[in-house]
C-alpha cells in the first residue's frame, strides 16, 4: 500500500483535501488525522471490515476497544442507548476536548469496534482538522492513536510515518499537538461515574463538576499482583495491554528528588559497566547532573504541561538514539501528574529511593516483636482482637505515616479494603504478604521484597 501524504493548517483548512480523506473513510479506507491529545488513526466506525483494519495495520489486540469520535452531539442519540444526566453535564462543560465517555452500545455499532464490549467509548475533539475530517467522513471515526501497537503515541506525523509508511491510506500533517497525552476515560454506565484512565481532565476537575465520581482500583495496582488483587476485566481502550512504551527499560524513580538524582547518577554508571547505552529524560536545571550517553529534557521542572507534549517524543528520540535503558523521576501522582505516570509504567519498572520514609504497621500481637527490631518500620500496632476492624484501619491511617501494612488472612469485616490496598511481599525472601494502605508509597518496587 502506498501511503499518501497532505499537510493541512487547521487555522486555514483545505476543504479538497479534506473531502478526500473523507471519502477514503466512507470507502473503508485509514487515515491518521491530528486532535488536541495525540495523532489518531481513523476508520469508519460503523464499518466492521474498515475497524478491522485498524487493529491489523497498528498490530493491536482485537478485544481492545476503540474510541468513536463524533462532531454532533446529536449523533450520540445513534451509537448509544441511554445518556445520563452526569454525562450531560460532563459534555456541556468539557466536550469538544480531551474527555472519553462509556456508553451502553447501540447494535449499529459493530464489535470490531468496541473489541467484542456491550459498551462504546465516545469523543468529541476540539482540533478543527479532526472535526472537519469527521464530518465529511459521515459522522463517526473509530481511531485509537495513530502508531504501532506497543510503541510510544504519536504527536507528530513525522511518528505517524515511522510507524504505520505503507500500512494506511494517507497521513494528515496538522502539526504538533497542543496537548500529548491521551484523553481521560470515564465509564458512564457504572452506578456512579468512574474514571478508567487518567488524562488532561483531572480528577479534580471532574469533582468540581459531579456530586461523586470513583476511580478504577485497577490504576493503583503496581504493586506485586497476586490472587488477592485479580486484575479486574478491561473496560476501556489502554487497560490490558502493555502501551506507550519505548523499546529500552524504563526506571521510573520516585522519592526525594536529590536522592533520586543521585540514585540515577549511580545507575548510569552501573548501566555503563555492563556495556548499555544510557539516557536520561529530566528537567532544564538538572541537564549538567547527569553523565547518561544521551540527556533529553523535557522542560523546567514542574511544568507537568510541557512534560505531556513533550513526553512521547523523547521516549521515541531514546528509540532512535538506541537508548538501552531510560530513566526519569515520577511527578506527583494529583493532577496532570496523574495521566502522566500511568504513560510509560505499564511492564515497566519502578524504584523507591526515599527508604527512610517512616512506616507503620498493623500486626497479629505474635509478630508484634519481629516487626518492632525492623529498622524501616517506624510504629508497631499490635491488633485487639484476631480480625483487623475498620476502625483499627482507619486509625493506622490517621497516623500520616508514609505507608500502612496489614495482612490477608487477618481482615474478617474490613475485606473490603483490598478494593484500594496495593498487594506486596514484606519479609525475609517475602514470606509475608501484605497491603499498603496509604498512597505516598504507592509505587513499590514491582517483584521486589521489602527485607527484614
Amino acid at each position: 500500500m502506498k501511503t499518501e501524504y497532505v499537510t493541512i493548517d487547521e487555522r486555514s483548512p483545505d476543504m479538497d483535501a479534506l473531502h478526500y480523506a473523507g471519502q477514503i473513510i466512507k470507502e473503508g479506507g485509514l487515515v491518521a488525522f491530528p486532535t488536541e491529545t495525540v495523532y489518531g488513526l481513523g476508520a469508519d466506525a460503523l464499518n466492521e471490515k474498515a475497524a478491522a483494519k485498524i487493529y491489523e495495520a497498528k498490530g493491536r489486540p482485537s478485544d481492545n476497544p476503540l474510541i468513536v469520535h463524533i462532531t454532533d452531539m446529536a449523533d450520540l442519540s445513534r451509537i448509544v442507548r441511554k445518556v445520563p444526566e452526569s454525562a450531560l453535564v460532563l459534555s456541556e462543560e468539557l466536550w469538544p476536548g480531551p474527555l472519553t465517555m462509556i456508553f451502553e452500545k447501540m447494535e449499529i455499532v459493530p464489535d470490531a469496534t468496541t473489541g467484542g464490549l456491550s459498551t462504546v467509548a465516545v469523543r468529541f475533539p476540539s482540533n478543527r482538522i479532526a472535526q472537519l475530517l469527521i464530518m465529511e467522513s459521515g459522522g463517526f471515526i473509530a481511531a485509537p492513536s495513530a502508531n504501532r501497537s506497543g510503541r510510544p503515541s504519536p504527536t507528530l506525523a513525522e511518528h505517524c510515518r515511522e510507524d504505520l509508511d505503507g500500512r494506511v491510506d494517507m497521513i494528515i500533517d496538522g502539526g504538533p499537538v497542543g496537548i500529548g497525552v491521551e484523553s481521560t476515560i470515564i465509564d458512564m454506565t457504572a452506578k456512579r461515574p468512574e474514571l478508567l484512565r487518567p488524562g488532561f481532565v483531572t480528577m479534580e476537575m471532574l469533582e468540581q463538576l459531579l456530586d461523586g465520581i470513583d476511580r478504577d482500583p485497577s490504576l493503583d495496582r503496581t504493586g506485586m499482583p497476586d490472587e488477592l488483587s485479580p486484575a479486574p476485566a478491561p473496560r476501556a481502550p489502554g487497560m490490558k495491554y502493555r502501551h506507550y512504551a519505548p523499546r529500552g527499560e524504563m526506571v521510573l524513580v520516585d522519592g526525594d528528588h536529590e536522592a533520586a538524582k543521585e540514585y540515577i547518577s549511580g545507575r548510569i554508571n552501573e548501566e555503563k559497566e555492563k556495556g548499555k547505552k544510557t539516557a536520561v529524560i529530566c528537567a532544564d536545571e538538572d541537564r549538567e547532573r547527569f553523565g547518561a550517553d544521551i540527556v533529553l529534557s523535557y522542560g523546567r521542572r514542574n511544568d507537568y504541561a510541557c512534560l505531556a507534549r513533550n513526553l512521547f517524543t523523547l521516549l521515541r528520540t531514546c528509540d532512535e538514539k538506541g537508548a538501552d535503558v531510560i530513566f526519569a523521576e515520577t511527578v506527583p501522582g494529583n493532577g496532570l501528574g496523574d495521566a502522566l505516570m500511568t504513560l510509560p509504567a505499564v511492564g515497566q519498572i519502578r524504584k523507591i529511593v526515599q527508604q527512610d520514609v517512616p512506616i507503620s504497621i498493623l500486626t497479629p500481637k505474635n509478630l508484634a516483636p519481629m516487626w518492632q527490631a525492623c529498622p524501616f518500620i517506624k510504629d508497631v500496632i499490635p491488633m485487639a482482637g484476631k480480625h483487623i476492624s475498620a476502625d483499627e484501619i482507619a486509625a493506622v491511617k490517621s497516623h500520616g505515616f508514609g505507608a500502612a501494612i496489614v495482612f490477608p488472612n487477618s481482615f474478617g469485616s474490613a475485606m473490603d479494603v483490598r478494593k484500594t490496598a496495593i498487594p506486596i511481599r514484606i519479609g525475609r525472601k517475602g514470606r509475608f504478604r501484605g497491603l499498603l494502605l496509604t498512597h505516598r508509597l504507592r509505587e513499590w518496587p514491582r517483584g521486589e521484597n521489602v527485607g527484614v
